[in-house]
């Protein structure tokens, strides 16, 4: 899936946005920022169903997501005349919901949060009776389990390497799983001494931190998606959503990276780590642009009525923890060690 093509057009938006540009930041510091990271993904798994055959073209497509999947499947499904319906829950963002809908997209909001996974439960619960309605009619990409969401970033890891070579330190947000783990796991079949840094916030189970209320979105999970391989993290990251609003508008103010809260989450990690270990060739990963957070992230006001105290400052370097459940706000390290999820949560209780 090589869509850097000297001197030809491109033939649609989802090829010619679907990997990022790299941009350098710093001495040992990049940026790879993509229009929006989840449309490579969309891209390959909807390419992929159909090269198999698993995708009819008057198939419905449905999927649960709050985010930029949604929107990376709405663009893949327009272009390839898909019906789409995409099932989500209130925190998705009007402009965001808008947008799909100009693309053809059904917009299911859930209102009901399960006592037990949360919305993403509820949502997931929804589709599901969708399906049995829809029957053998439907498909359903199912971003946190298909082997298709990592492996569409092989190209993406390809462009690393072309550029940077393969031994570098992957810093990135983990919702889903695929892109970290997609992309170390290709890096590391040229070199196997690369290093990958997952980047979460507080109530996100999927390093360990007991669920509850996320207010920095867009990374973290009430569910421990299967794509996410535990054994590939040398270190995760716990960061507070005011301390990503602040890291966000930095890179903006500093580089003229116009990008969301995750890519400010990762930058933040990113820029300390290059900064402490500068034999290292730092590569952080920015989702997407900031066009949805303008409003919100990008204005004063809003900030300050919502209470977000870290405005205009950013830490030097996070605090270490011996485990990720005691990891406290505003910002925490955990060496994880390549080790299972089990083996770390295990290891509390010895």
């Amino acid at each position: 899936m090589n869509y850097k093509r000297k001197n030809l057009p491109f033939p649609d938006y989802s090829a010619a946005y679907a990997l990022p540009h790299i941009i350098m930041c710093g001495t040992n510091l990049y940026l790879a920022q993509f229009a929006f990271m989840k449309l490579l993904p969309a891209k390959y798994i909807i390419e992929q169903a159909l090269n198999r055959g698993t995708l009819k073209h008057d198939a419905t497509v449905l999927e649960t997501s709050s985010g930029t999947f949604a929107l990376g499947l709405a663009v893949v499904c327009r272009e390839h005349g898909f019906r789409l319906e995409v099932f989500t829950d209130p925190v998705m963002d009007k402009a965001l919901e808008n947008r799909l809908r100009s693309l053809g997209a059904e917009v299911v909001i859930v209102t009901e949060k399960a006592e037990q996974g949360g919305y993403q439960r509820s949502r997931l619960d929804a589709l599901y009776a969708r399906m049995g309605q829809l029957g053998p009619s439907c498909f359903w990409p199912q971003q946190y389990e298909t082997e298709d969401n990592p492996a569409a970033y092989k190209s993406f890891a390809d462009q690393i390497a072309g550029m940077l070579g393969a031994n570098v330190t992957l810093v990135g947000s983990v919702g889903s799983g695929g892109s970290t783990c997609g992309t170390i796991e290709r890096l590391r079949q040229e070199s196997p001494r690369a290093r990958l840094i997952g980047v979460d916030t507080f109530n996100s189970v999927i390093f360990g931190q007991p669920d509850g209320d996320r207010k920095l979105r867009g990374l973290g999970n009430s569910l421990v998606p299967k794509n996410v391989k535990h054994e590939l993290y040398d270190e995760v990251h716990f960061t507070s959503a005011s301390l990503a609003f602040a890291a966000t508008r930095e890179l903006h103010e500093r580089h003229a990276i116009f990008a969301g809260p995750t890519s400010g989450a990762s930058y933040i990690v990113g820029r300390w780590r290059a900064r402490y270990y500068p034999d290292e060739t730092v590569v952080v990963i920015c989702p997407d642009e900031g066009h949805r957070y303008v409003e919100a992230v990008y204005d004063h006001e809003w900030l300050q009525q919502n209470g977000y105290v870290y405005e205009g400052v950013l830490l030097d370097a996070p605090a270490t923890e011996e485990h990720p459940s005691a990891a406290r706000p505003p910002w925490n390290r955990y060496h994880w060690g390549r080790k299972s999820r089990e083996a770390v949560l295990s290891a509390l209780e010895q």
